[in-house]
């Protein structure tokens, strides 16, 4: 994995188990700094304008655990395009490059996320049962809210990534 001839991206919610785009390589990485948190109210993929659900974004602070993907330089432009058109949406995320560490200690540049805290669908810090409810009645053009969190939290479990908020949900909208 050379980084000089490769683009990376961070993955830390439905990246990880839906990339949607061509990568040479992935690998478990760790992203200092920021912590993944349901902050974003969906009005599109897992929710729409008038039931709303919740998706994943990066908040300032602690750690996060997820998935590099290493992307060709060739590849790169479409990958970004599709990137920005499936993360983008509405501005309520800025781009940001970050130094992650992969699972074998190298450190790459990755493009991350970041949730936009001054956007209007910027949820904060919800409570446990408000999170259950926006989840519960959130479905988008990308299917359940409930599925994108399960779905998340199982590849997580997967990767031997604990994410204890992300269980305390999950026990909560008794799913597992």
């Amino acid at each position: 994995m050379e980084q000089d001839s490769a683009h990376w991206v961070f993955g830390y919610g439905s990246l990880i188990w839906r990339p949607g785009f061509d990568h040479i390589d992935k690998s478990p990485a760790l992203l200092p700094g920021a912590h993944r948190r349901l902050c974003i109210y969906s009005y599109r993929h897992r929710g729409t304008e008038a039931q709303p659900g919740l998706v994943f974004g990066l908040m300032p602070g602690g750690s996060c655990h997820g998935m590099a993907f290493s992307v060709a330089a060739d590849a790169w432009p479409d990958v970004l395009a599709y990137l920005r058109e499936r993360e983008m949406d509405r501005g309520v995320y800025r781009e940001a490059h970050r130094p992650v560490r992969l699972h074998t200690g190298t450190i790459v540049r990755a493009l991350t996320f970041v949730a936009e805290a001054n956007h209007p669908q910027f949820a904060g810090r919800l409570t446990l049962e408000d999170q259950v409810r926006f989840i519960r009645q959130g479905v988008g053009e990308s299917g359940a809210n409930s599925d994108y969190v399960l779905a998340t939290a199982t590849h997580l479990n997967a990767l031997g990534i604990r994410d204890r908020n992300l269980d305390r949900l999950v026990k909560a909208l008794g799913t597992l």
